[in-house]
């Protein structure tokens, strides 16, 4: 019963209630914006504020994404590079950890951020938090700015998608319902509407010549991080190749040289949010059709050598309450590596098969390392104090698990301007920016490989925050043109978070704090097309620029002072 109902969810093919009483020839609005993330909702925000009708056509039933999905730990680096809704959002979890009565399980003077957002504690804005403040939050703005959400309607991706001289008129969803609008906006975290209206995209990791980069493609020089201990053996039986490969690593091929751009996709997994808390935590269940196999390069990497730094094969960063964000670290982890290649492209149905794998792999691993023997007990010892947490998620799959994976990257479209490698380390500057980045350039492990010395690694971990010159590279400028598709192809159309970036580029831009502001960005955009008629391309740049510029969104970051 459960993996029917888990099936469902993740195919979506469970329809929202309270979508009752919508007209046969459907419904029209300036903006239609299609997705669940944060760029969905500061999209409607904005266009709104401009005085656009807008609705929020939303696939998953629970709103805000990854930001409501565990995502609590806030990958950004510079805070200074946000303004506009993304830092209101993040002054508004400031606001709600100020209200002593929403420390339910621990006092806010014991609660201290750690990891890289270590001494922002008693900021006006807070980068830490739970995921159903986040949501609470989220569903406040709905009420606040009168948002227009219909959840768990899933776009017919084959034939709901109706255009007239290169334009959307109106998009279909599987139950049926039409949406007629001005302009679209494809927020989801796949581009599945961008794709459905026949805009090019690419997926997985071009060849460094492409673009005249250095660290896209095939990168083994640069997977330092994240690897198996030095030797695990690849063989089903160790040292006999008659015995076939390990599940899930591929040969030894010669020909795959560094820098070749190939479709894989970096990995997916679940950022769980756990709690040592007895009174609140679920303990660690072993899955249904748990197969110890699928651990066998985690029991051979322990006997050769412990884990470094804590010991723990996890980045457990602090969240209030006694909680965590709990992500990817060491060389088998979280990361179900290899295993989500076709996500971006897949069907619903097969999306399904796609989550309910990575669910099953993310629940067996953290049983296992509770309690397998073959994990030395200061392991089991450690991770058994944790669990999920039993006021999260009760919209999830259950035992407090979540129905959002972290879908790191999906498509990636190939817009008007393409964000490259040289855009992060300022050698190219966008010239007409509509928000800001500031990570560094960061993409996980795409794949396991027998290497020429015949042991098991990782490949597609990149970490760089530096340039060539050894300094730590600024917040750089995202230009409008790569949220927009080419000329010809879709003229009112824009893809806030499936824009057109390298996948190294990707990997720098894609924080959701960012997300909120091209998407604030995209709802300013759309905002001024359905207003004036005109094209997306053809949005003209300085009142677009200007009506950013009013509304705190930050789009370059002062010159920095000079010592005197």
């Amino acid at each position: 019963m459960e993996n029917s109902i888990l099936r469902a969810a993740a195919a979506g093919l469970v329809l929202a209630a309270g979508c009752a009483g919508i007209a046969p020839d459907g419904e029209t609005a300036d903006l239609v914006v299609y997705g669940s993330s944060p760029a969905a909702l500061s999209a409607a925000i904005q266009a709104k504020r401009m005085g656009r009708t807008v609705v929020i056509v939303s696939p998953e039933t629970r709103i805000g994404g990854l930001t409501t999905g565990g995502l609590g730990q806030t990958d950004i680096g510079n805070k200074a590079a946000f303004g506009g809704i993304a830092l209101e959002f993040y002054r508004a979890v400031a606001d709600w950890y100020a209200d002593k009565g929403k420390w339910t399980r621990q006092t806010p003077e014991s609660y201290f951020p750690d990891g890289q957002c270590a001494g922002s504690k008693g900021k006006e804005s807070m980068w830490t938090f739970e995921p159903s403040a986040a949501l609470a939050i989220l569903e406040g703005w709905e009420k606040r700015d009168g948002l227009d959400i219909r959840r768990g309607e899933r776009l017919d991706r084959g034939r709901g998608v109706a255009k007239e001289n290169g334009r959307i008129v109106s998009i279909r969803t599987l139950s049926g319902r039409v949406y007629r609008g001005k302009v679209f906006v494809d927020a989801t975290y796949e581009g599945d509407l961008m794709a459905a209206a026949g805009v090019s995209y690419k997926v997985g990791r071009e060849a460094n010549s492409a673009f005249g980069e250095t660290l896209n493609g095939n990168q083994p020089g640069q997977a330092r991080f994240h690897q198996l201990n030095a030797g695990v053996d690849p063989y089903v039986v160790p040292g006999r190749p008659e015995s076939g490969i390990i599940p899930g690593v591929e040969p030894y091929d010669p020909s795959f040289k560094p820098g070749d751009g190939d479709r894989r996709v970096q990995a997916y997994c679940f950022r769980m949010c756990l709690t040592d808390d007895p009174a609140n935590r679920i303990p660690f269940k072993k899955p249904a059709g748990y197969d110890e196999r699928d651990y066998e390069l985690l029991f051979r990497s322990l006997a050769i050598a412990p884990l470094d730094r804590d010991g723990m094969p996890w980045i457990n960063s602090r969240m209030p309450n006694r909680k965590t964000d709990t992500n990817n670290r060491t060389g088998f982890s979280t990361d179900f590596i290899g295993r989500n290649w076709a996500w971006p492209e897949a069907s619903y149905e097969e999306r399904a098969d796609i989550f309910a794998a990575h669910l099953k792999y993310q629940r067996g691993l953290m049983w296992t390392l509770a309690n397998h023997p073959r994990v030395p007990e200061k392991i089991r010892r450690e991770v058994s104090r944790w669990g999920t947490c039993r006021d999260e998620f009760k919209d999830g799959p259950g035992d407090g698990w979540q129905s959002q994976l972290y879908v790191r990257e999906g498509r990636r479209m190939s817009g008007e301007y393409v964000m490259t490698e040289n855009n992060c380390l300022g050698i190219a500057v966008a010239p007409r920016p509509v928000a800001m980045a500031a990570y560094q350039m960061d993409s996980h492990h795409v794949r396991r490989y027998v290497g020429a010395d015949g042991f098991v690694h990782n490949e597609g971990d990149v970490e760089v925050g530096r340039r060539a010159d050894g300094k730590r590279f600024k917040p750089y400028p995202v230009d409008y043109g790569s949220i927009v598709p080419k000329k010809g192809e879709c003229a009112n159309l824009l893809v806030p978070v499936c824009l057109s970036a390298t996948h190294i580029a990707f990997g720098s831009i894609r924080m959701e704090p960012v997300f909120f502001a091209l998407g604030q960005a995209a709802g300013a955009a759309g905002a001024l097309a359905a207003e004036n008629g005109c094209d997306v391309q053809d949005v003209p740049y300085p009142a677009l620029s200007a009506r950013l510029a009013a509304d705190g969104q930050v789009t370059s970051m002062p010159p920095a002072r000079k010592a005197k």
